[in-house]
């Protein structure tokens, strides 16, 4: 496989080498694989400042975690957070982001109450902060600790902090997409289907005015809400198609081994089976 700036050549005709810039390039364009090749190769190269290796593995833990090896990406989490600790300190904003997506993999392997505890402190260390990064860590860890409740079934306080989150903060673009698929999924999580629907389909209207590259983490995200809405009201047929359609997109974007992938399926077959 070709990596896109590896060890290629500039227009002088000298010898180029992968860069952080490059691998977040392809991760963000939902080119994991990729992603995690370029930034091993980073992180293995002897001519790397010791600040940049454990940065390159920190993008490689993520593109694991979307590629839905997840056991893979904690594992590269838990060597790298005394690593970032020490490099930058426990407070700072790298290592808080770290210590935020090893929550997220936390749940997807279905430890909800770990990464509820996570969640928590991150949130109360975050609040703390000033400027973008921790207003951006701090959703992120109210967002984290709202998918944890609805992982354990605590659907009920899941709603109450996900209303409470979108009336307190002055949130825009993919962070209102992933607070109103919370509220939803914790909507559905109750029974109230109608109100999860039309919170899905705001949600979906938003999906729409973004840009693609912003929603991509969300793939399949919003046709997942809406269908188990739709079946919750009885709306099978409507349901199935949204179900698979969901699932072509998380096949995708992520494989088949990712959550979302697998949810996907197994929504499509209990609907098949009903």
């Amino acid at each position: 496989m070709k990596l896109f700036g590896s060890r290629g050549r500039n227009d002088d005709g000298q010898m180029t080498r992968p860069t952080l810039a490059q691998a977040m390039a392809l991760y963000e364009a939902g080119r994991y694989a990729e992603a995690e090749a370029v930034a091993r190769a980073m992180a293995s190269a002897r001519s790397w400042s010791r600040e940049e290796a454990p940065r390159a593995l920190g993008i490689a833990a993520a593109a694991m975690d979307a590629q839905g090896r997840y056991g893979e990406a904690l594992a590269t989490y838990d060597e790298l957070l005394p690593v970032f600790e020490g490099l930058f300190g426990a407070s700072y904003a790298e290592t808080l982001a770290l210590r935020s997506n090893r929550a997220r993999t936390l749940t997807a392997l279905g430890r909800h109450a770990e990464c509820e505890a996570e969640c928590v402190a991150l949130a109360r260390v975050t609040a703390r902060g000033r400027g973008l990064q921790m207003r951006i860590l701090a959703a992120a860890a109210r967002n984290g600790l709202i998918y944890a409740l609805n992982g354990q079934g605590r659907h009920s306080e899941a709603e109450v902090l996900a209303r409470e989150v979108l009336a307190a903060h002055r949130l825009a673009g993919r962070f209102v997409l992933v607070l109103r698929l919370g509220l939803a999924r914790s909507l559905n999580g109750q029974g109230r289907h109608e109100e999860a629907l039309a919170e899905a389909e705001h949600a979906d209207e938003l999906r729409r005015s973004l840009p693609e590259q912003e929603c991509r983490p969300e793939s399949g995200a919003v046709g997942l809400a809406l269908a188990t809405a739709l079946l919750g009201l009885g709306r099978s047929t409507e349901a199935r198609a949204l179900a698979a359609t969901a699932h072509h997109a998380c096949l995708a974007a992520f494989g088949p081994d990712h959550r979302r992938t697998a949810e996907a399926l197994a929504l499509f077959d209990r609907i098949d089976g009903s």
